[in-house]
């Protein structure tokens, strides 16, 4: 995501040369830690995700405060799961699946890709709040994951729109609901979670950050930028290109999200008793 950002908002910022910095490992806190520590002068910026809430919890020690160490600026996109199943499993809906699993407890599982993940902790919040037990199986990334679900060695998996519809449209994998708010336009006659499972929602988001004690100005300029970079006719469809959907919203709004977020995935988080060293 911060690639596809990249040269347009150098272009707005007075054509700076924006450079894209891999730093993985630890679900993002490497990157975060190294921009906790940067300078607020609006050179090195972060582009973080749906983890950088959701290890606030995860995580018993943080090397940065995941609220006081950053300047919000913008939300950049958001992309939904689907929750899919092999097309074997006797379930076709939502509430199909809920009764089969309260029949049959801990004998359905999730295919994880990535243990803390947002999909992973999509799966715990829709066990919390369907009163359900599924086990989790763990792989090491989604390929492998999604892999055994199309395989029928695992029933059920929480995944990336992107990762999903070719498969679906395939005829390989069922969509028994989606985790959005409400339903996705390319999946009309799929329900949202929420509407068996009334306040259920889950979906990954790409946000930048600065570091904390950016200038007003400063702050202003870099959000106002990444802003029109966002709705800019090719970044935005790019972002749709990658099953995400743009946002663009400002500083204020972003930073309650993120706030929001945080108590949010903290509930699902020590409902799930998973934990990261």
């Amino acid at each position: 995501m911060a690639r596809v950002l990249a040269t347009e908002l150098g272009r707005l910022l007075g054509g700076r040369t924006v450079v894209v910095e891999n730093r993985p490992g630890a679900g993002g806190n490497i990157a975060a830690e190294a921009v906790a520590k940067a300078a607020p002068d609006g050179n090195t910026l972060l582009m973080s995700f749906t983890s950088h809430a959701i290890n606030a919890s995860l995580y018993p020690k943080l090397p940065f405060d995941p609220l006081r160490d950053f300047t919000p600026l913008t939300m950049v996109s958001t992309s939904p799961a689907l929750l899919v199943a092999h097309p074997a499993l006797p379930a076709n809906n939502l509430l199909e699946l809920i009764a089969l699993a309260k029949s049959k407890p801990g004998k359905l599982n999730f295919a994880i890709g990535a243990l803390g993940s947002s999909v992973h902790l999509a799966g715990e919040a829709f066990k919390m709040m369907s009163g359900t037990y599924i086990v989790n199986i763990p792989y090491k990334g989604t390929a492998p994951a999604l892999q055994d679900v199309l395989a029928g060695q695992v029933e059920l998996m929480f995944a990336n729109v992107g990762n999903a519809q070719a498969h679906i449209r395939a005829g390989k994998l069922k969509v028994l609901g989606v985790t959005s708010p409400t339903r996705l336009a390319a999946y009309p006659d799929v329900p949202a979670i929420g509407e068996v499972l009334p306040g259920y929602q889950s979906a990954a988001w790409f946000g930048l950050f600065g570091p904390a004690g950016l200038s007003p100005q400063l702050k202003e300029q870099l959000s106002s930028a990444a802003r029109q970079a966002i709705a800019a006719p090719a970044v935005k469809k790019r972002i749709e290109f990658e099953g995400a959907t743009p946002v663009g919203n400002d500083p204020q709004e972003f930073a309650r999200f993120v706030q929001e977020e945080i108590s949010r995935w903290s509930r699902v988080v020590k409902y799930s008793g998973a934990r990261a060293d």
